[in-house]
């Protein structure tokens, strides 16, 4: 029979109404009512006053053994302050660190206990048996003002889907995936996620329950651990949240010692323009020698290369690669969710451990840098493990992972960096599959960064000047901002060779040396959907990359005072014409514009 843990969120020792724990900065502070509730209330205070954000309205977790519960006066509570540094190979920053407080309360006479961190970027907790019990289950829940908006993606297991704003009560038999962002007024935010994936844990997600505007944490199937994955809270303003690492900050440190052959980069990619075009050696030269002309260090070759046709094999393209001087990476079905009725190959090559390293020994043995895995069967505990083995197994035969039609990042980048993205996006990809992009696209780009690119690598496959199955209608400007806007370790270009050749000069040497690993990050301005200007630092070199996310132009200003040190630089605008024939405006600046003019759905790039 399952055993009920219930939090008593009060000691004996105490009389107020309420045990306040506090971030090390003060800021945020998690009020644990002094009542048979088991409830936390989360608030923020700023200069002026206090506020409540939202609560955590049930807090428990389920046991394998016994019945127990506990809300009553006899809880322990330890407190401890750590700080945290360390260093990303990918992701908005490289030199990373977190301070925060770290509060455990255990119920006496149970065998779990909740373990909360408070950070002054957010909040994060879960629950742990340091004794024989597994954990097989929980009962937490947030409740969250109906009107608060939210941006918050209806659940699919490939995590494609937009981020509608909307208000109102939560509706019960909705679902929803990670992350989902809420604005709670005087400009803070909360962006809800999950951390710490292990073996043994199912991915989580959130589902509306019969009380208004409270949702359940979900799992995503039957799972048994001695500690939960993080469940965690993003907080602050839209730049904290955009800038914030706390997803890697408290994800394990990396598994992998030896990591100097991981090496971030742009690839050309053959999908988005032929579909099914990786069968094809003569389509495939022609994304190798765009990545030779344009001074790219990845191609990658898309399902079907197994059966590849007219005029060579894989074997064959790999060696021209090479002989260009470009490393290949090559596309897996994962072989667990699509493997009938017309699923791209080659398929059944990885499931089995035994397999799994004969195959990724093969590739490094051939010179492959890399393996796209695509569609996985859900948030389940089977997934979960699998893309760890994936991810382990690679990392013993140097190769880089993509996961494709999969969940989004929880934290694997930091644990295993040899995962450079992660699909788990409505990007490009789906102006071939349908037409729904066209007319959402300039709006969804513009609500990502503040969610989905928040907490990891997006392979959205940025970057189409000319049009694939389905047009799109944002500007030259526009897209070629995505490639410095969203933030991808290996980041895919999707569009045809000629498309790109005929580009500026000016635009065609800089994919050659845009960096995808950054420095520093930092928001400039922006709100969900509306649009979004990002400034990313590599080295001594800054982009400010701005898209407007609306169907009218738009002047938005640069306050620019956390990058520019002096009245003076040299730097490159590239920004839309509004001509069609002559679509571009690029030139040499001094100084960066305090203001910029941006057409409807358009954008900028400005390199320092």
């Amino acid at each position: 029979m399952k055993n009920i843990f219930l939090i008593a969120a009060c000691l004996p020792w105490l009389s107020a109404a309420a045990m306040e724990l506090h971030s090390p900065d003060g800021r945020i502070i998690a009020k644990l009512k002094n009542d048979s509730t088991s409830s936390i209330d989360v608030c923020y205070r700023n200069a002026e006053n206090s506020s409540h954000l939202f609560s955590i309205s049930s807090i428990g977790a389920t046991t394998a053994d016994g019945v127990q519960a506990h809300a009553g006066m006899n809880a322990t509570l330890t407190c401890k302050d750590k700080q945290i540094s360390y260093t990303m190979l990918s992701g908005k920053r490289r030199e990373c660190s977190n301070i925060y407080n770290e509060y455990t309360l255990a119920a006496h006479g149970q065998n779990v206990v909740l373990t909360m961190r408070l950070y002054n970027d957010g909040v994060a907790f879960r629950y742990e048996s340091p004794k024989s019990d597994t954990i097989t289950g929980e009962l937490t829940r947030y409740r969250i003002a109906p009107e608060c908006k939210r941006w918050m993606q209806q659940y699919d297991p490939s995590y494609e889907r937009f981020f509608p704003e909307e208000t109102g009560l939560a509706q019960p038999d909705k679902h929803w995936g990670y992350p989902a962002l809420f604005e709670f007024g005087n400009d803070t935010y909360g962006l809800f996620t999950e951390a710490g994936i292990e073996k043994g844990h199912s991915a989580s997600s959130l589902s509306a329950i019969d009380l208004p505007s409270e949702y359940a944490v979900s799992w995503g199937g039957d799972a048994a651990c001695q500690a939960t994955p993080w469940r965690l809270a993003v907080i602050g303003s839209l730049g904290q949240i955009v800038e914030s690492t706390l997803v890697t900050d408290i994800s394990p440190d990396s598994r992998i010692s030896d990591t100097s052959w991981i090496k971030p980069g742009v690839a050309s990619w053959i999908y988005w323009a032929y579909n099914r075009g990786s069968k094809d050696y003569q389509l495939v030269k022609q994304y190798i020698d765009m990545a030779a002309v344009l001074k790219l260090p990845y191609v990658l070759i898309d399902w079907e290369w197994d059966v590849m046709e007219n005029g060579g094999n894989i074997d064959d393209a790999i060696a021209y690669a090479a002989d260009k001087g470009i490393k290949v990476l090559l596309w897996y079905n994962s072989s667990t969710a699509w493997t009938t009725n017309g699923a791209g190959g080659p398929l059944f090559k990885l499931n089995k451990a035994e397999d799994r390293e004969r195959e990724f020994a093969m590739l490094h043995d051939k010179g492959v840098a890399g393996v796209k895995i695509d569609f996985f069967s859900g948030d389940t505990r089977e997934t979960m493990d699998y893309c760890i083995e994936l991810l382990e197994s690679a990392a013993r035969h140097n190769l880089l992972v993509n996961f494709h039609g999969a969940t989004v990042p929880r934290g694997w980048q930091r644990t295993y960096p040899n995962l450079v993205s992660v699909e788990g996006v409505y990007g490009a990809e789906w102006y071939n599959n349908a037409p729904v992009l066209t007319d959402k696209a300039a709006c969804h780009n513009a609500t990502l960064p503040f969610t989905r690119n928040v907490i990891g690598p997006m392979d959205y496959t940025p970057c189409t000047f000319s049009d694939s199955q389905h047009p799109h209608i944002t500007t030259h400007g526009h897209e070629l901002a995505l490639t410095a806007l969203f933030e991808s370790s290996v980041q895919h270009l999707a569009d045809k060779p000629e498309s790109y050749h005929a580009q500026p000069a000016e635009v065609q040497n800089l994919f050659g040396t845009l960096p995808t690993a950054w420095d520093e990050t930092r928001l400039i301005s922006g709100y969900p959907g509306h649009h979004a200007v990002i400034a990313r630092r590599s080295g001594n070199r800054w982009f400010i990359a701005g898209i407007n996310g609306t169907d009218s132009p738009l002047n938005v200003n640069l306050d620019t005072a956390l990058i520019q040190k002096d009245g003076t630089t040299d730097a490159t605008l590239f920004t839309d014409s509004g001509d069609t024939a002559n679509p571009w405006l690029i030139h040499k600046v001094k100084s960066i514009p305090q203001n910029i003019d941006m057409k409807p759905r358009g954008g900028f790039l400005i390199v320092l």
